[in-house]
């Protein structure tokens, strides 16, 4: 019996599609290629791409490769013992958090049966808790958030940010861990995930 995650219906229409440009063209198509296709921007394309590699149907043959996607179909399913570097997460002025992932073998840090990712931090506003630039941050995926719990937050024009979450009354403070910086006000952000260890890079 398959052991693969159920998948939406547009990760389905993903890889039909992808199966279909393979066929034609004996290469994967790109992020924009797919974008383009289903008439969504890139984020949305590399979102679901990041999940269907983590249910182990999608792989990259490469690194850094922009036509490297590649279809698993029956091969067996990746130890949960890697986890996927998704991109840079700003700690300073907030930035795109999108870029190809990488992999990171966490076989002793990660807890077994968290959704756990990984970004690479940029920037120094976290560096009072101990979050400096370069260091790698391991976030467990959860869309809501305790006060005071350290986030990767969603602003506007899909910039991403690691920032200490607030509720207050009639907005959402996103607090830095560096007094020489301010704060970031919102009415509305998107959680992609908490904070659960950090992995220094010396």
């Amino acid at each position: 019996m398959s052991t693969t995650p159920p998948l939406t219906r547009r990760q389905h229409d993903i890889l039909d599609f992808l199966r279909a440009y393979l066929e034609e063209h004996d290469i994967s198509p790109t992020l924009e290629e797919i974008a383009q296709h289903f008439q969504v921007n890139k984020v949305t394309i590399f979102g679901h791409v990041a999940e269907l590699q983590r249910k182990g149907v999608l792989t990259r043959a490469a690194r850094g490769v922009s036509r490297a996607l590649r279809l698993v179909e029956d091969e067996p399913r990746r130890s949960n013992a890697s986890v996927a570097i998704l991109g840079n997460i700003a700690a300073g002025a907030p930035i795109e958090a999108i870029e190809a992932p990488e992999e990171l073998d966490l076989r002793d840090l990660v807890p077994e049966g968290r959704d756990v990712y990984a970004l690479r931090v940029r920037g120094d506003s976290m560096i009072e808790d101990a979050i400096c630039d370069g260091d790698l941050v391991l976030i467990e995926r959860r869309e809501t958030a305790r006060n005071g719990e350290t986030v990767v937050a969603i602003l506007e024009g899909e910039e991403a940010t690691l920032k200490r979450y607030y509720k207050e009354k009639s907005r959402i403070r996103l607090q830095p861990a560096n007094r020489k910086m301010s704060p970031i006000y919102a009415k509305h952000v998107e959680i992609r995930g908490v904070l659960i260890g950090v992995v220094r890079q010396f």
